[in-house]
């Protein structure tokens, strides 16, 4: 059986990367039989964001990529609630528009999947023996914390929550109703999949290579404490609808 996976890619003011990790997004070669399409979203970059994207299509036009343009910026949960109905693979996974993730991982998490193991396959960057530069200290004690506070209130026993890298079946999201407009994003949908016992949960580890603020890194303290809001209104208080 051939399978597909679908690679959401939301991308704000990442003229200097966005060419460089579509190159290396479409040049990873997938095991088995998994072809590739890419959805992109310019979520309203104010720099030469969409210029590099025309320019990357136009010299690239039989790469499987889907461009999309938000007019404003929304946040990453919003783009990934505009690719979803766009995605016609079996499987999805989101890839920041930095170098900070090596698509090179695909094949890593996409096996558990593959061999009937996993609905959702989480990278983790705290677990294995894969190169790492970060995350920092702040952001590691941060995360730990509200992985820690997540798996108790989900009974998991997950190390990395706000890893970008999450791969999904594709149904699970299509299906699963998403609020987050932002980063909090990802704590919502770990809680939506830790209170749903059908879906089995797998963490492998990741190569991670984390940028300062002064490189480039956009979460803020903001998106820390909206995560956190997040992770105790969607277990605690859950939208029954």
């Amino acid at each position: 059986m051939i399978y597909k996976l679908s690679i959401v890619i939301p991308c704000y003011n990442e003229e200097n990367y966005i060419d460089q990790v579509l190159m290396k997004v479409m040049q990873v070669s997938l095991f088995g039989n998994v072809n590739k399409e890419v959805i992109i979203i310019n979520d309203g970059s104010t720099d030469n964001t969409q210029s590099a994207i025309d320019s990357f299509l136009i010299n690239h036009p039989t790469f499987p990529i889907k461009s999309f343009t938000h007019i404003k910026n929304k946040g990453k949960g919003a783009c990934i609630k505009t690719a979803i109905p766009h995605v016609t693979g079996d499987f999805i996974i989101i890839q920041d528009a930095d170098l900070e993730y090596d698509p090179i991982d695909y094949n890593i998490m996409l096996k558990p999947i593959l061999d009937g193991y996993a609905d959702v396959v989480l990278g983790s960057r705290f677990r294995g023996s894969n190169p790492h530069r970060g995350p920092f200290i702040l952001h590691a004690i941060v995360n730990k914390t509200y992985t820690f506070i997540s798996n108790i209130l989900t009974q998991q026993s997950l190390t990395d929550i706000h890893t970008c890298y999450k791969m999904y079946k594709s149904e699970i999201l299509k299906n699963m109703q998403l609020e987050e407009n932002r980063f909090g994003i990802d704590p919502e949908i770990i809680a939506k999949l830790g209170h749903n016992p059908q879906f089995k949960i797998y963490e492998v580890g990741i190569t991670y290579h984390g940028r300062s603020f002064a490189e480039g890194k956009k979460i803020s303290w903001v998106d820390g404490f909206r995560a956190i809001y997040c992770i105790i209104k969607y277990n605690l208080f859950p939208n029954k609808n």
